[in-house]
């Protein structure tokens, strides 16, 4: 299996004269790297984090089969699961060749994930499996669902670490750039939040256009990412640059 850990491979600055929603980020190499070994006319296969939402779902799936086949990587289809056709996901993994875990809310997903069986499903895959956003997030084996909604942080029953699918044991937070400065339920996202739930643990926060790629039994950070642990925010890799873990 290959692992592309993103906080969002896309990149709305579509060339004029392009008429597509959005491109796929080059930065840190990404397209290079996920092009190489692209089988042509591959089965993609979309795993939603909303599985009620058919519109959207179907948008999305519109949305990155043309992003990608804009790089000359193409699919001879494109599927979405979600809650239609759910009791057919063994059947869908299994003829897959590229597997996007979409982006979202991430108990929402978790939940979702857990009520097909991926993790059991999704064990022993060899393609290539692309996370977004919370789809990255719950890759980890120990899911850290940070607060994101009102009401989550100060709210009891709210359960911060969740059993995830295991392909890493990595914990990531995607679009730091975005949210950083984020209040949520009157505190500070991170500095009130994340930072005291870092304790004795370590999260990698993203900024769009970085990834983790897991490979080849490597984990490398590609690209701007900070480590947070201890309740201590330091940078560890560039623009550019790679890290491995």
């Amino acid at each position: 299996m290959r692992l592309f850990l993103t906080s969002s491979p896309c990149d709305d600055r579509v060339p004029e004269g392009v008429s597509l929603p959005c491109i796929l980020n080059e930065a840190n190499g990404f397209v290079k790297r996920m092009s190489e070994g692209w089988k042509p006319e591959s089965r993609g296969l979309i795993i939603s984090a909303y599985p009620d939402h058919f519109a959207m779902n179907d948008e999305m799936k519109d949305t990155f089969y043309k992003a990608f086949s804009y790089y000359g990587m193409t699919f001879s289809c494109m599927d979405i699961c979600d809650s239609r056709n759910e009791a057919d996901a063994d059947r869908l993994i299994a003829q897959s060749d590229m597997i996007i875990l979409a982006g979202g809310h991430v108990p929402t997903q978790n939940a979702f994930f857990r009520r097909i069986g991926l993790k059991e499903r999704i064990r022993g895959y060899t393609g290539t499996v692309m996370g977004i956003s919370a789809g990255t997030m719950n890759c980890a084996e120990t899911v850290y669902a940070q607060p994101e909604e009102e009401g989550e942080s100060v709210d009891p029953s709210y359960e911060r670490f969740i059993p995830g699918l295991g392909l890493t044991d990595v914990m990531i937070l995607p679009h730091y750039q975005k949210v950083k400065d984020y209040y949520l339920d009157g505190q500070r996202l991170y500095e009130d939040i994340t930072y005291k739930d870092s304790m004795g643990r370590k999260f990698y926060a993203l900024v769009d256009g970085s990834y983790v790629l897991v490979q080849d039994g490597k984990t490398r950070i590609c690209g701007l990412a900070y480590l947070i642990s201890d309740g201590v925010l330091t940078q560890i890799c560039s623009e550019g640059e790679e890290l491995e873990l």
